[in-house]
């Protein structure tokens, strides 16, 4: 009897195999929950702590006086020892008033300045029969050059010295007069930009040939000239403690969730950072989950992209200083989709979306895979497969684990040595490299040829990832999934897979789940994951977003 009982319980290995695949995981969720914890409190105040009040010096954020002499001073010392600053002081013709141009060399327009600012004011000045009127008061003056005198169509007005330090410094014109409080600022900026070009990290064979550029209103351009709506509405914010840039948030205003914009709003409005250099920045800012390491906004250099996902109800963030746009709330499906699936038929775009998905199963999965049927289960091989491997892995040194993280460490760095190469030897280089790395190292018997076809096949299915940084996520968890492999064998890979889906399955992007609509379960939102159907059956937006306006043919 016992000896019956005894055959029946596993081997020692084996229950230590369960121990871990349960013990692991529930220590890694803590790990991962108690670190997060620790973060988000990070950024709270104690309820009792407050922060300490900013001095601000008071000859650099007072109001200018409306006395000439001092006001430049002023603005001499606040900006003036800067060597790309100039100033260019002259007398209004037909009166004895001073005034003075600064300007950024570079970032201002000159021929602006020459024929809109100074010819109308020292060539032309005021006539002989408006000088009674003009000159009667700094009231009136001040009126009289703004109205008559600029014919500039961007004008602004103020009178503190910070705000003027932080105009000029940006591009913008600054005029002083004297006699007037005050101030003009004329947008006279001309930054060196390039022209408008195909977006390099999202080729498309058949599409516009159009993506963003650095320019926030060349962008804006793009995006009206793509969404020619009168719903499509463009709200401005100013980010930035130290550098101030100018961002856009962009919805479509009868389609949008109203909650959606004011959260989107609200998080924005939460940015606390002295210089928001790219929209990745913002994307980390006001991301829902820091610790996941898959990406809950969507970022895109094309504007066709941008505008389809406005018209579904989402929400994109323009900065100015960079091309990459944010759209938002990101779902798992959107990384493997590509706007080329929606320009072919529904067939091709299909074929092609499926191909994708296993594509990046196997950017996940095959390295891992491979490590747990040579380490753990060669049984469940076939056995002409299985002697095929065993002969070509005869004199390797190294076990599958080390030789699998060899070659894709390898295929990793000569990945990033491509990208920051020169673009005329960059793919050159990564082709040949990989060739050469691979030859070289089944003939000095330090992988097996079988390997080197599982590690290419790998390499090439992540280069089908539509969006770059989704590929970068598979990539650090196929690094993941391979130590877990070598360890645990099949078990771990199906274990390290469930750990995956859990994980989606609770993520969240601006409170629409992740892997919606497949968890909430709706079928009525299938018709644009796994497949692309017809045009003509799509006639809903996707439920998920709640939009205002859920006809598409309205």
């Amino acid at each position: 009897m016992w000896s019956v009982i005894l055959s029946y319980i596993p081997k020692w290995t084996i229950l230590v195999q369960a121990l871990l695949l349960v013990v692991i995981p529930l220590l890694l969720m803590a790990l991962f929950g108690w670190i997060r914890k620790a973060i988000i409190s990070g950024y709270a105040l104690h309820p009792n702590q407050a922060s300490p009040p900013i001095k601000e010096d008071s000859s650099e954020s007072g109001p200018l006086t409306g006395r000439y002499d001092t006001d430049l001073s002023s603005v001499r010392a606040a900006i003036g020892y800067n060597a790309d600053v100039r100033v260019r002081e002259f007398t209004i013709r037909g009166t004895e008033n001073r005034a003075a141009i600064v300007y950024v060399d570079g970032l201002s327009d000159v021929d602006i300045i020459d024929t809109h600012l100074i010819t109308p004011l020292m060539i032309h000045g005021i006539p002989d029969t408006d000088q009674e009127t003009a000159l009667r008061s700094s009231d009136s003056l001040q009126k009289y050059i703004a109205n008559r005198l600029l014919p500039v169509s961007k004008l602004n007005e103020t009178s503190k010295l910070q705000e003027l330090t932080r105009s000029v410094l940006i591009g913008q014109t600054a005029l002083l007069v004297e006699g007037i409080q005050g101030v003009f600022l004329i947008g006279a900026a001309q930054g060196k930009v390039r022209n408008v070009e195909e977006p390099l990290s999202e080729a498309l064979l058949r599409g516009p040939r159009i993506g963003f550029t650095e320019k926030l209103e060349d962008n804006m351009g793009l995006l009206r000239m793509q969404g020619q709506n009168e719903s499509l509405i463009m709200s401005q914010f100013e980010v930035g403690n130290r550098v101030k840039k100018n961002m856009i948030v962009a919805y479509m205003q009868d389609i949008a969730d109203p909650r959606l914009v004011d959260e989107v709003h609200s998080r924005i409005q939460r940015i606390d950072i002295d210089d928001p250099l790219e929209s990745g920045y913002i994307e980390q800012l006001i991301e829902d989950n820091i610790l996941s390491p898959f990406p809950q906004l969507q970022n895109t250099e094309r504007p066709d992209r941008v505008i389809a996902s406005l018209l579904e109800g989402r929400v994109a963030i323009l900065l100015d200083g960079t091309p990459f746009a944010l759209i938002l709330p990101t779902t798992f499906s959107m990384l493997l989709q590509s706007p080329e699936d929606y320009y072919e038929r529904w067939i091709p775009g299909s074929f092609v979306r499926i191909l994708r998905f296993l594509a990046a199963m196997l950017a996940l999965l095959a390295p891992a895979l491979y490590i747990s049927f040579i380490s753990f289960h060669p049984g469940l091989i076939p056995t002409k497969l299985a002697l095929s491997i065993i002969e070509t892995r005869q004199g390797v040194p190294f076990p599958s684990i080390i030789e699998a993280l060899i070659m894709e460490i390898s295929i990793e760095i000569l990945r990033e040595a491509g990208i920051r190469l020169p673009k005329p030897i960059g793919p050159a280089m990564g082709i040949v490299g990989g060739l050469i790395i691979g030859d070289a190292a089944v003939n000095a018997g330090i992988v097996s040829p079988f390997l080197v076809i599982v590690v290419a096949v790998t390499a090439i299915s992540s280069f089908t990832i539509p969006v770059y940084s989704a590929g970068i996520t598979l990539r650090i968890l196929r690094f993941a999934a391979m130590l877990i492999a070598g360890a645990l064998g099949i078990y771990g890979v199906i274990m390290f897979f469930l750990l995956i889906c859990c994980h989606l399955v609770r993520l969240k992007s601006f409170g629409v789940p992740y892997l919606n609509p497949l968890i909430p379960y709706r079928i009525i939102d299938w018709k644009d994951i796994l497949i692309r159907a017809p045009l003509k059956v799509m006639k809903k937006r996707p439920y998920m977003l709640r939009p205002n306006d859920a006809d598409r043919r309205n």
